[in-house]
């Protein structure tokens, strides 16, 4: 038995509410059960460097944890001087499999950057701000097409991510710490809306595993994401 009672087959309690920052031009504040998290969107009318005058854009993101997101306060990495090489990994992640599904040239000589804030982690922080980062990059995307901006949404499709893993032989879906903390396998993914794999993050913390239980996982996965993506064209109203 799960320490929350849910099956082996079944999401956290997920919530994602768009428009959550009054400002930003995109936004989400994502629950995967007890991991909170708040998604911003900036539209920028600029580019890094090495796309000044390709006629292409860019998409990134920036990923933190609040001090008390955790059991023990996380000290702040500004008051520390650098990010933390976790840190970095997971925005990178973010960044690039937004970027995967993304026309850059439809969107122009801008950037778009996401912020991604950790109120409260409970496992699975770097896929549930995948999965709000979506929302965000959507909402904002349709604010440069509604000013006029871009002729239309140059999105190549839909994407979200899940946590999976292997406790006591059992392949589960939508890790929480509990969890996570004492897996024989810890995989996250990142697939589209049409099946697609973007990126897949998997590790045996003891004993390696097999071909058959990690077919378990992605099978797990594919049926979370669908899932996922459902919730997110339900907040951003797209089935109408």
């Amino acid at each position: 038995m799960r320490p929350d009672r849910r099956q082996p087959t079944e999401l956290r309690p997920v919530f994602l509410g768009p428009s959550f920052v009054k400002y930003a031009e995109g936004s989400c504040f994502v629950k995967f059960g007890d991991t909170h998290i708040i998604c911003a969107a900036t539209i920028e009318e600029k580019v890094p460097p090495f796309l000044r005058n390709t006629g292409a854009g860019w998409i990134t993101a920036e990923y933190g944890m609040l001090p008390r997101s955790t059991h023990e306060r996380v000290e702040r990495e500004a008051a520390r001087g650098k990010q933390t090489g976790r840190t970095q990994e997971i925005q990178r992640l973010i960044g690039r499999t937004l970027r995967s599904i993304v026309n850059l040239k439809g969107l122009g000589e801008r950037q778009i950057r996401i912020d991604c804030d950790v109120l409260q982690a409970d496992g699975g922080t770097r896929v549930a701000s995948i999965t709000g980062a979506y929302v965000a990059l959507h909402q904002a995307l349709q604010k440069l097409v509604d000013m006029k901006k871009i002729s239309a949404l140059p999105l190549t499709d839909h994407i979200a991510a899940v946590s999976c893993g292997i406790i006591d032989g059992e392949a589960r879906l939508d890790l929480n710490y509990a969890e996570d903390s004492t897996a024989q396998v810890d995989a996250n993914f990142v697939i589209t809306g049409s099946g697609k794999l973007v990126e897949i993050q998997a590790a045996a913390e003891k004993d390696p595993f097999s071909e058959e239980e990690f077919a378990a996982m992605l099978a797990l996965a594919k049926t979370g994401i669908a899932d996922l993506i459902k919730m997110q064209r339900q907040a951003l109203k797209l089935d109408k």
